[in-house]
């Protein structure tokens, strides 16, 4: 009879806010820190001026802009890394198939 891996490939839906929580939170400072200084360098409407010239974009927009922006780069960084760490689960067949560590 083939083992099973206790954890299923899905995880629990009480387990759903606490990897959520641990994508979004790292995501969210590390996107503070990246407009930080980023913006110390560049101005949104130097940058504004370069890439969109015909839109009325204001300053706070442009920071808000690249803050969204840096959240969700940062962010998808976490989901990735936070995939790439969930268990195997074992599909059945034998123990060759079940990762080691």
């Amino acid at each position: 009879m083939p083992r099973q891996c206790p954890t299923d490939a899905r995880s629990p839906p009480g387990r759903r806010l606490p990897a959520l929580g641990a994508i979004l939170w790292p995501g969210f400072i590390t996107a503070a820190l990246a407009c930080a200084v980023f913006f110390a360098f560049v101005d949104p409407l130097r940058l504004r001026d370069i890439s969109f010239p015909g839109h009325g974009i204001s300053r706070g927009l442009g920071y808000t802009l690249g803050f969204f922006m840096f959240w969700g780069i940062t962010s998808l960084s976490s989901a990735t890394t936070w995939y790439l760490l969930r268990p195997a689960s074992a599909q059945g067949g034998d123990d060759d198939e079940v990762p080691l560590g």
